[in-house]
């Protein structure tokens, strides 16, 4: 039986289409179809449910040093009130899920898991970290208001967040509600996600949907807007068999923690990390664009000009703001050069894909004045 967020009863007053995702029954699209929603996103502001994803509360002595020991973030040296994206690895260097974490003081911490993997996740950490005290807040509801408009609209309703940057928290009050707001997303505009009781979510969303910049947005232009701008999903261009590096997600290790870095090492698969960072790795992720307007599908081989097969479609969506198909994949080295041509075997028929800088479109993210 599929669980419900609190605010299934306003997704089908909105008239949604409702679909099983990650446990949860979720919309993926509203009366207007994903192509519009896309467009309002990056051009007004879409207003998303998120409240399947895992938010948590972290509690114990030296929390940041303890956390490091499962991640290779520099959680030590985060200044409180700030986030940052993190990877949990296992011992063979794999993903076993990307987060936020955000540091509240210095004996709290914030973590925001992806749905899927939630509950996995908890029980590794509670087992990898018993000194840490993990709390799945299942009584909070999560919103994300993404797009161009979002800072003006949310600083009507607290103008203290008008200043907030990306990778910032804050707790305000909403139109009288009480909420943990934080300037992130993964649309890559500027917006903001906000933690809010369960109780008080539907009156929040419906609030700011009264906003004339905002509309309802689903799970399908959700996943069209992070694949232009290059972010990767859990399950697709993340898993427990793809390391960050391969991912291209260097960035996301800390330097504190890298090889020659003061806390070098102390998590899951950090020689196996350090070693593909030194000497690279047998594949790479790419963006792609489609040469024509024949749709591919994750899970497709990609296949160089000889016909030798070189990689694997990952995820796949219709790039609104780009105009057409793309995808990302896992390609061989030498098949990974912007330009490059390679094709997607349909059933007998080739379909021609340019390799692309990631990502498509500028990410708009918020940096302050």
């Amino acid at each position: 039986m599929s669980l419900e967020t609190p605010l299934t009863n306003l997704h089908t007053a909105l008239g949604a289409k409702m679909v099983p995702f990650a446990g949860y029954t979720m919309p993926i699209s509203y009366a207007d179809g994903i192509i519009a929603e896309h467009h309002h996103t990056r051009s007004k502001a879409g207003l998303f449910d998120v409240s399947h994803m895992g938010q948590v509360m972290v509690t114990g002595p030296d929390v940041a040093r303890s956390l490091e020991q499962v991640m290779p973030a520099d959680l030590i040296s985060l200044a409180p009130m700030k986030s940052t994206y993190a990877l949990l690895t296992n011992e063979v260097g794999g993903v076993r899920d990307d987060l936020i974490v955000t540091k509240l003081d210095e004996e709290r911490f914030f973590l925001v898991l992806n749905a899927a993997n939630k509950h996995s996740d908890l029980a590794y950490l509670r087992q990898a970290l018993p000194e840490l005290t993990f709390e799945l807040m299942d009584d909070k509801a999560l919103l994300a208001l993404q797009g161009p408009d979002a800072r003006k609209v949310l600083a009507r309703f607290a103008a203290d967040i008008e200043s907030l940057g990306f990778m910032a928290a804050r707790y305000c009050t909403l139109k009288g509600i009480e909420c943990f707001v934080t300037c992130s997303g993964y649309t890559g505009e500027d917006g903001f996600e906000i933690s809010v009781d369960g109780v008080s979510a539907q009156r929040l969303a419906e609030l700011l949907l009264l906003e004339t910049e905002v509309a309802p947005i689903g799970l399908g232009a959700r996943d069209s807007l992070r694949l232009e701008v290059g972010l990767c999903l859990h399950g697709h261009e993340l898993s427990e068999e793809i390391t960050p590096v391969e991912a291209g997600l260097k960035w996301a290790i800390a330097p504190s923690r890298r090889e020659s870095g003061e806390r070098a090492g102390g998590y899951p698969g950090a020689e196996v990390i350090d070693r593909q960072m030194r000497d690279g790795t047998r594949r790479v992720r790419v963006g792609l664009k489609v040469l024509g307007r024949r749709p591919v599908r994750a899970g497709q081989a990609l296949l160089n000009q000889e016909g030798d097969e070189v990689g694997i479609i990952c995820s796949d969506a219709f790039g609104a703001s780009v105009g057409g198909p793309i995808a990302m994949a896992y390609v061989h080295p030498s098949a990974s050069a912007k330009g490059s041509v390679l094709n997607a075997d349909l059933r007998g028929k080739l379909v021609e894909l340019e390799v692309v800088a990631l990502p498509m479109l500028p990410q708009r993210y918020y940096r302050g004045s």
